[in-house]
């Protein structure tokens, strides 16, 4: 899949003002500063589609992008340890669960990782939380580029063998870095494919 069109819709903290298309839905989620705005300007070939900080937290609402016309992309606020509030993160909460809860155009969710990182047990409870919800994911392991191939071996053979602790076979995944654009075109596909199964 080729991106041609790429634009900002609608921010919200309120379900039910998303917007009222009958178009499929991906939503992008992740602890605070995973890469995920990075990510998503990567994905479009926008350099500042999503804004990126140097403040873990910048995304505090339900961001729509629409791609191609055809379907959203969704920029969820991150979760764990951005620098606000506890009845901020509360509310956080409240919305991003009232999102997967109500939102029916949602096909898939994209849950991001940090490839450098060991299995944190807010990521790994969030995934369940999905699983137990029903809601059907990938993984999307971000900042490739930040390891040696044999230092990402070893990351990403650790995660599968804690995730395969919960699951029964392993999540479909991806492996990206926003800075050599790998993953890229692998991601778009698996988007494209579900789209055509709609």
């Amino acid at each position: 899949m080729k991106i041609k069109s790429a634009a900002f819709v609608i921010s919200n903290s309120d379900v039910s003002k998303c917007p009222k298309d009958q178009l499929p839905e991906y939503a992008f989620i992740g602890r605070s500063n995973v890469g995920k705005s990075s990510l998503i300007n990567m994905l479009t070939d926008r350099k500042s589609l999503a804004k990126t900080s140097g403040r873990p937290g910048k995304t505090q609402l339900i961001n729509h992008f629409l791609i191609n016309k055809a379907w959203f992309l969704v920029d969820l606020p991150g979760y764990g340890y951005a620098r606000v509030s506890k009845s901020t993160k509360k509310v956080f909460q409240r919305f991003i669960t009232a999102y997967f809860a109500k939102r029916e155009q949602l096909v898939n969710a994209f849950v991001l990782i940090d490839s450098r990182h060991n299995p944190q047990k807010v990521d790994l409870e969030f995934m369940q939380w999905l699983g137990k919800n029903q809601i059907p994911f990938a993984i999307i392991f971000t900042k490739a580029d930040k390891l040696s191939e044999t230092k990402l071996k070893i990351q990403l053979d650790n995660y599968i063998a804690e995730l395969l602790n919960y699951w029964e076979e392993m999540p479909k995944y991806f492996i990206t870095s926003s800075t050599s654009g790998s993953g890229k075109d692998e991601l778009l596909q698996y988007i494209d494919e579900i789209n055509g199964q709609l």
